[in-house]
């Protein structure tokens, strides 16, 4: 919301310093180790992963990444905080209207199934973190902040919803953030595995535009006014 000055007229926004020469060059360095590293990371994963193969790929230097984040497992540390904080920026730029929960929703679910599918490397790091049992991310005190904020947009929604009748009032919102995520996630990291396996290639057009509209209308079934939760189950 815009601040108003005391004659009702738009404050002008506080002048920003723009940073200098120097610190431009120090922020465009620690950008670009993180973009090789995701890059790299993204391909082999923490432990295939290599400083040298990072320093070269963002045509730097050794030094600069222990300058930077301490050790490789802190550049590491800052690639997973860099994914959530992209996403959680992208999140923050959806238009939504709470008066049209409905529609809102929908939204969230096609912002998350095509962020999974333009950020294929997300899927791969957050495999990889999860075949090392979260050993990483659980040392990043932003994660439960990034989350808070996910599923506190999706509870003012099904709130929003539940005033107009139009969703259900027993439903969780972490429970509906987990089923968009879970939907999305595992379609996108087992791709492969499971075009072969099905038989049909899951990454043309035809094939992701009929998965978004599945999950859309799975959700929306989910929070649907109508038979009350039993122990946590529809």
């Amino acid at each position: 919301m815009a601040r108003t000055a005391a004659n009702g007229k738009a404050a002008p926004a506080p002048a920003q310093r723009r940073p200098g020469v120097r610190e431009q060059a120090v922020i465009a360095s620690r950008s670009n180790l993180l973009r090789a590293a995701t890059r790299i990371f993204a391909k082999h994963g923490f432990a295939g992963g290599r400083v040298g193969q990072i320093s070269k790929a963002a045509k730097s230097y050794d030094r600069m990444i222990y300058y930077y984040f301490g050790s490789k497992e802190g550049l590491y540390i800052a690639v997973i905080e860099d994914m959530y904080r992209r996403m959680d920026e992208a999140e923050s730029r959806l238009d939504l209207d709470a008066s049209q929960p409905v529609e809102s929703l929908k939204e969230v679910i096609r912002f998350v199934w095509r962020y999974y599918c333009k950020n294929p490397e997300f899927v791969t790091l957050l495999n990889n973190e999860n075949l090392h049992q979260g050993k990483h991310i659980s040392k990043l005190a932003t994660a439960r902040q990034y989350s808070s904020q996910a599923i506190s947009l999706v509870q003012g929604l099904i709130e929003a919803g539940a005033a107009q009748g139009v969703f259900r009032t027993d439903v969780a919102a972490r429970d509906v953030y987990l089923m968009i995520a879970a939907m999305g996630y595992f379609y996108q990291s087992n791709r492969f595995t499971l075009t072969s396996f099905l038989g049909e290639n899951l990454e043309t057009p035809e094939a992701l535009a009929h998965w978004e509209s599945f999950m859309i209308d799975a959700v929306l079934r989910a929070v649907a006014p109508g038979k009350p939760m039993v122990n946590g189950a529809g």
